[in-house]
């Protein structure tokens, strides 16, 4: 018990000290050691650090002191005090004193002072830490330190002049999109340290003049055709933003190509007549969607190749050069275009070259640079574009319409010889096997979204097959001939009586779409094409409006499908493990073809409702399929492995195991298909 005693004397002892070395003004028996002073490093007029003299920062609104304050002692408080002071409009000094509250030691402390500070004044401040005791540090510019230091300056910058080199405001159409213009800003402020400026995109950016208070310039290339207008405002060190000056300006479409042959035959297109060597053949083969009506086909041998005899492409200057292309091999490098340079070699080539892991790649060499990407496949045609801007001297390519191996640095090269269609100068010709269309040339810079248009192919309708004209047999419809019912499929369609003026009828669920749509048992109902439909080896899209008649499906049951004998290349599914609608692509038709599926959850629908309209995209130059629900973009997946299925289309079933099965239970309506991709903001229009 004595012990505990003494235990309990020694923690009251303990906590009576803590009472008085708390209490201000009253003396400890233990020694107490003044706070820390402030250093400049714990010192900050806002974000910037403590500085006085030529560093000082310039502000230009209300100041914000930022501090650490310190105490040696354990489980100290500090406070601070801070003074300002500043020579006031009449010579006379100004000097004002802040307090901070008390907080542990090391805290951060920030006062925005309320007085008001002339512009263009000078001002100084320093700090020192008061501890919980009253006793104070030196002040913060004491012992070698230094004040620090901000001026005030709210004065707002002049408006801004804006010129341009190429631009006229106000003045008309001017060109254009893929070329660049210079624009000049100046300000008759001379405390200018930069310029924000936006185009009407509503992206801004800044430049900084070379000097305070000096001009800044900018380049800019248009990407689209319209109106356009840049909007300036000069920054001064303050951070003070001048009035705002717009500079309107009308941007035209770009300049057309210098060269452009269709080569539907040797004469069709603009610039200098091409000379068709033997191994040249012109035939009615076109990518679809394009508009063009045929190509040269080039047979890879010493007489495949086309030339004007001229150049073409000013080499020594922006330049972009393109076409459509389709290999009939891929096993070997093959030029589509070149130009001779002066010393017996190409200055650029665009075409293909074999890539490190076996296969090939598309490419665009010029001025010691290559830039490559992109898959090709034999017999499959392409979109391919090289572009080289001398603005910052990089060489860009683009497969597709997409860019393809980022941007390369590369130096102008001088190629006073005769433009190339299918061959390059050394390395054996490298001649082109297969065909070439719609060769373009330009002496500008062909912008992301003209590449995507040049590359654009437009789906090609197939066949669209609802239910509203028949009542039985046969649907007329498009490709592969009509859409026949078989087994337990039936058309419905809505009576004419509703049930308003019968109490005891039961309306049916309404139809899909229209007036009448596909019902399938689940057991043998399906309906079938006499032939395919769509090349599943290429890009194409498919859609359907579809509604399933049980709440809990006993399993998987197919929409649509193509496929050949033991297999299906694409279908569309309902998977109820799953609770989800599938687009299920294979790699092949055998009994060890590998499935790639792009899936969304979607509850059944128990035979109510509108349905859903499912629609899938196989996008072959991407490489991708897509799964759309609703009009809405589901799900995706990366796909590169088609093949061409010669069976039907197949309604309310698909191939498994060989034979067929994944019966549909439910409505179907609205059956389309289209060669290509469909738009991803046109997929909801087919709905209707």
């Amino acid at each position: 018990m004595d012990g505990n005693g003494r235990r309990r004397r020694g923690v009251v002892a303990w906590t009576a000290a803590a009472l008085l070395a708390a209490t201000p003004g009253v003396a400890v028996a233990t020694g107490n050691t003044p706070p820390t002073r402030p250093v400049a490093e714990d010192l900050r007029t806002g974000s910037a650090p403590c500085a006085a003299g030529e560093a000082a920062r310039y502000l230009g609104s209300e100041p914000v002191l930022r501090l650490v304050l310190r105490d040696p002692d354990a489980y100290s408080q500090v406070s601070g005090e801070i003074e300002v002071w500043w020579a006031g409009a009449d010579g006379t000094g100004e000097r004002r004193t802040l307090t901070t509250h008390a907080a542990p030691s090391g805290s951060t402390f920030t006062l925005s002072p309320s007085f008001a500070v002339p512009s263009g004044t000078r001002v100084s401040w320093r700090a020192r830490a008061v501890d919980q005791h009253g006793e104070r540090s030196a002040w913060s510019d004491e012992a070698g330190g230094h004040a620090c230091e901000f001026i005030m300056d709210t004065d707002r910058p002049g408006t801004v002049t804006v010129t341009s080199d190429h631009y006229r405001e106000d003045a008309g159409w001017q060109d254009g999109v893929g070329v660049h213009g210079g624009f000049t800003f100046d300000s008759p402020s001379d405390d200018v340290v930069a310029y924000r400026y936006h185009f009407s995109d509503g992206t801004y950016s800044t430049v900084e003049p070379e000097e305070m208070g000096g001009p800044a310039a900018i380049r800019f290339m248009p990407r689209k055709q319209g109106p356009d207008h840049l909007t300036v405002q000069a920054v001064d060190r303050a951070g003070n933003a001048g009035s705002q000056t717009t500079f309107r300006f009308l941007v035209d479409k770009g300049r057309a190509p210098v060269a452009h042959w269709r080569l539907a035959d040797a004469s069709a297109g603009t610039g200098p007549a091409l000379r068709a060597e033997d191994g040249v053949t012109f035939v009615d083969t076109a990518p679809f969607g394009t508009g063009l009506t045929g190509s040269a086909r080039l047979d890879g041998k010493g007489g495949g190749y086309l030339t004007p005899d001229a150049p073409v492409a000013d080499t020594g200057k922006t330049f972009a050069v393109g076409g459509w292309v389709r290999p009939g091999t891929t096993g070997r490098a093959m030029t589509v275009a070149s130009q001779d340079a002066a010393d017996g070699t190409s200055a650029f080539t665009l075409g293909l070259r074999p890539a490190g892991d076996g296969g090939a790649e598309w490419s665009f060499a010029f001025g010691g640079a290559t830039v490559a990407g992109g898959g090709p496949e034999t017999g499959d045609w392409a979109h391919v574009l090289g572009v080289f801007d001398t603005e910052d001297d990089t060489v860009g390519l683009y497969v597709n319409g997409r860019p393809a191996g980022g941007r390369v640095k590369a130096g102008p090269v001088a190629a006073p010889g005769a433009f190339q269609l299918g061959r390059a100068r050394g390395e054996g010709g490298q001649r082109w096997q297969g065909d070439l269309a719609d060769v373009r040339v330009w002496d500008r810079v062909v912008v992301p979204e003209e590449a995507a248009e040049l590359a654009g192919q437009q789906p090609q309708d197939l066949g669209r097959w609802d239910f509203e004209s028949v009542t039985d047999g046969p649907v007329p419809g498009g490709a592969g001939g009509p859409l026949t019912p078989h087994g337990g499929a039936t058309v419905f369609r809505e009576p004419e009586d509703d049930c308003w003026w019968n109490p005891d009828c039961v309306p049916p669920p309404p139809a899909l779409v229209g007036a009448a749509h596909l019902e399938l048992d689940g057991s043998t109902g399906h309906a079938a094409t006499e032939g395919p439909v769509v090349d599943t080896s290429g890009s194409f899209t498919a859609s359907v409006q579809v509604r399933l008649a049980d709440a809990e499906p006993a399993g998987p049951m197919t929409v649509l499908s193509q496929g050949g004998e033991h297999g299906d290349a694409f279908k569309v599914r309902y998977d109820p493990a799953g609770k989800a609608w599938q687009l299920v692509m294979t790699d092949g038709e055998g009994p060890d073809a590998t499935e790639t599926v792009a899936a969304r959850v979607v509850l059944p629908d128990g035979g109510r409702g509108d349905g859903h309209q499912i629609s899938v995209v196989h996008d072959d130059a991407a490489d991708r399929i897509l799964l759309h629900v609703d009009g809405v973009e589901a799900a995706s997946a990366s796909f590169d492995a088609p093949w061409a299925a010669g069976g039907p289309l197949q309604v309310g079933r698909g191939r498994t195991g060989g034979g067929w099965g994944e019966y549909l239970h439910g409505a179907v309506d609205n059956v389309q298909v289209f060669t290509g991709v469909v738009d991803g903001s046109r997929i909801p229009l087919l709905r209707w």
